[in-house]
Formats: structure tokens, sequence, C-alpha cells
């Protein structure tokens, strides 16, 4: 009888693609190169966003003065003072002429500085570009166009005040409503439709109506052009915080009462003193 063969198996024991050690590495390598990205990004940055960015680091929380808008402590937008009025004072231009309705409406849309700071009017035309003739609420174009304002003013911290005038026509005879209330609804209605569109709920800090006291043409006071909405963006003056750390401190002892002392007897050093009289 034939002897069974015999059959030998053998296990081969693999090592399990090298341990994994090249996922370290590589993932290292991608770190490296994503912080080179940035490096290269913000040498090529605006002075605001370096800013930003740092100040993020050092506090990224929001809560830092130096960061961003002062709030949000994103960095994403700038707060408006007297050193970048002119820029955003460009690109809130340059957002307002992209919608279509401001092409007829464009005369009516002037945005100056002034001493409180950037000033936005929505002025009135005979037919009413803004607010229908007597009415409180704004028709669908100033809607949109305050909806607008919204979005791009409530991405700064700054304060706003709204404004209310008319010109100088009465609005009734019997002198129950008149144009002080008009004036300070309309300017109640713009604020409460900008802060349902993007305006922070404490950004508003004025509703103002001056119905034909402040005339926009005071020789011609019944012209629809003194109708109009005004919205004022408040400056916001940046902390010099700077300036404090170089100022030398003052000598520990040392007070201004002790400086005029000395200043005083070093004077009196200085005088020669008066010769006594002589006596015959």
């Amino acid at each position: 009888m034939a002897q069974a063969p015999i059959i030998i198996k053998k296990k081969v024991v693999h090592g399990g693609h090298h341990g994994g050690a090249w996922k370290v590495a590589y993932a290292d390598f991608v770190t490296a190169m994503m912080a080179l990205f940035i490096v290269l990004w913000l040498l090529n940055s605006s002075k605001q966003i370096k800013v930003a960015v740092g100040g993020y680091f050092k506090d990224p929380t929001g809560k830092s003065k130096r960061v961003g808008n002062g709030e949000n402590g994103s960095g994403e937008n700038f707060v408006v003072n007297k050193d970048n009025m002119d820029k955003i004072k460009d690109e809130l231009a340059a957002a307002i002429h992209k919608v279509d309705i401001t092409e007829k409406l464009k005369d009516q849309i002037e945005m100056t500085i002034t001493a409180e700071g950037l000033r936005i009017e929505l002025m009135e035309t005979e037919k009413g570009a803004f607010f229908p003739s007597g009415t409180q609420e704004p028709n669908g174009e100033g809607k949109e166009l305050l909806t607008l304002l919204a979005a791009q003013l409530g991405r700064l911290p700054n304060k706003l005040s709204i404004e209310g005038h008319t010109d100088a026509k009465p609005f009734s005879t019997t002198g129950i409503y008149s144009n002080w209330e008009l004036s300070a609804d309309r300017a109640n209605s713009a604020r409460r439709i900008m802060q349902q569109n993007g305006l922070n709920e404490n950004q508003v800090t004025q509703v103002r109506g001056y119905a034909d006291q402040r005339l926009r043409k005071p020789q011609d006071p019944e012209n629809p052009a003194n109708r109009r909405i005004s919205v004022i963006v408040h400056y916001v003056e940046r902390p010099n915080i700077d300036d404090d750390d170089d100022k030398p401190a003052p000598k520990e002892g040392a007070s201004a009462k002790d400086g005029a002392a000395a200043k005083d007897g070093a004077a009196a050093k200085q005088s020669p003193a008066a010769a006594p009289p002589e006596h015959k």
C-alpha cells in the first residue's frame, strides 16, 4: 500500500505596509506647504488684513481691539474712520450701482463725507422716488435700496443715525399730523427695514425727524430734493495703543509739585539777592 504524501504549509507574515510611518511624513509635508502659502498670501496682503489676521491669533475669541471690526474678531470688515472713509465710500457706491434701480435713481443718491461721518442721502423727486407722496412706508425701489444699504453697513461696527426731512409744503391744514410726524415716521420706517435686513440690533443710535428745519435747498424751500432720508455712518476712532507703550514711565516718588518746586528753587538760585542798605 502506497504511503500518503506529506504536505507542508508555510504561513507568510507581511510587514503591514511598513507600519504606516509614511502617513505621518505626508501630513507634515502638507502642513508645511499650507503654512508656506499662508505666509506668501500675507506678504502680498494689505496692512489691515495683516493686523486682522495677527489679532485673531492673539485673541481668537474676538475681543481684541485691534482685529477686524472690533466686535466679531473675524477681520472680514474694517472700521470706518477718518483715514479710510474715502475707500469705504467708493466701495459702498460700487455696491449700490450694481443694482438695476440705481440707473434711473443715481441722481437721487448722494454720499458725502462730513464732520459726523459718511452721510448717505436718498433724495425724493416730484413723483416720489423712494416714498410715495404723503406716505410713511417706502415703495418697492425704496425698500430694495434700503435693504442693500443694510447688508453693506451691517458689516461695519460703526453706529448709525437715520434722519427724515421734508420740504416746506404743509402736510395738512388740520395740524394733527404734520411734517414733523411724517419726517420722523419715514426715518423710523427706514430704520425698521434696515434692521430687518442686515443692521445689528444696537447699531442705530438715533432716529431724527427734522421736518423742514434743515432744508437741502434753502433758496427753494418747496423743492422735492428737500424731502429725503439721510443715513449717517459715524466715525470710530482707533485706540492708539502703541503710544502708551512709548511714553517713559515717571520716576518713582516724583510728582508735578516736586518738579515745580525744583524749578522755582533753580530760578531763585540764579537770581542775585538784594544787597542790604548801607548804614550811615
